[in-house]
């Protein structure tokens, strides 16, 4: 079986490494195929595309588009998209605008909670400026000293009901998914074990993003246990959607799992790969 890996973030989003770097760390651990899929942007693609082709390993165009849905943050993963098509394009660069306002909110929050300078830390932290999010603000707290490690943040202040929280309205489920359609990419509801949905309200979700023309779901990634994974290889069948795989790799230091060190999906799932073809 070849060494898939269909989700990791760089430096254009809230990775640590270059997309040049990111890719050499996929192909020194045996990626055959990867997939970089940055938060709302795609400005890595070509560099990194370019350092697989050095490397020889296959590559895949990809983005993770941040949704809004039922009031809760989801994130849908395009597969070998087109980063030129132009309703693609307005549509994330829309979101790299909300992004912006939301980290001005962010700041305002933290300050009020007497940490001030935030905003500009979190941008010292961002190697692309036109990208920001809450990691880029984790960062900057574990320098100062507020917690001990990004998770430690999120929980202490970024959070539901913690003062860095803020509510926000990200693109809604069925653009998305027709953004990616339109460039000629394979729609992906990322690791969907994150979301605390409940049964119904997950099935709700999958049939709502199955009508407005997604074809996959991330059944191994990083936070999904192997219980998990097989229930979402289940969930696959049952709603006739092929099963992806990412290791949702940031960072040597931060990340649950590095790139291109994932388990098999379980058997009986149809890989993602075979609507790729």
């Amino acid at each position: 079986m070849p060494n898939i890996d269909l989700h990791c973030h760089s430096t254009i989003s809230d990775g640590v490494l270059s997309p040049g770097e990111l890719v050499a760390r996929a192909a020194g651990n045996g990626v055959d195929i990867l997939a970089l899929t940055d938060h709302d942007d795609c400005e890595g693609l070509l560099e990194a595309r370019d350092a697989a082709a050095a490397h020889g390993i296959g590559f895949l165009n990809g983005v993770e588009i941040s949704v809004t849905w039922r009031g809760k943050t989801l994130h849908i993963v395009g597969l070998d998209i087109d980063p030129e098509n132009a309703e693609l394009k307005g549509g994330l660069e829309s979101i790299r605008e909300g992004r912006a306002m939301r980290a001005r909110r962010i700041a305002e929050g933290l300050s009020k909670a007497g940490i001030p300078g935030s905003l500009e830390g979190a941008y010292a932290f961002a190697s692309n400026k036109n990208l920001i999010g809450r990691t880029h603000f984790a960062r900057y707290l574990v320098e100062q000293g507020y917690a001990k490690d990004i998770q430690g943040v999120f929980k202490k202040y970024l959070v539901n009901g913690r003062p860095g929280h803020v509510q926000h309205q990200w693109a809604e489920l069925q653009h998305a998914v027709g953004w990616i359609k339109n460039s000629g990419g394979i729609a992906v509801i990322a690791h969907p074990g994150r979301y605390e949905l409940s049964s119904g309200a997950l099935k709700s979700l999958i049939m709502e993003f199955r009508e407005a023309g997604g074809l996959g779901i991330e059944v191994v990634t990083a936070s999904h246990t192997l219980d998990m994974a097989l229930r979402f290889c289940d969930l696959a069948r049952r709603f006739d959607l092929f099963a992806s795989l990412g290791s949702d790799f940031h960072s040597p230091l931060e990340s649950r799992m590095d790139v291109g060190r994932l388990p098999p999906l379980p058997s009986g799932c149809r890989p993602i790969l075979e609507a790729l073809h």
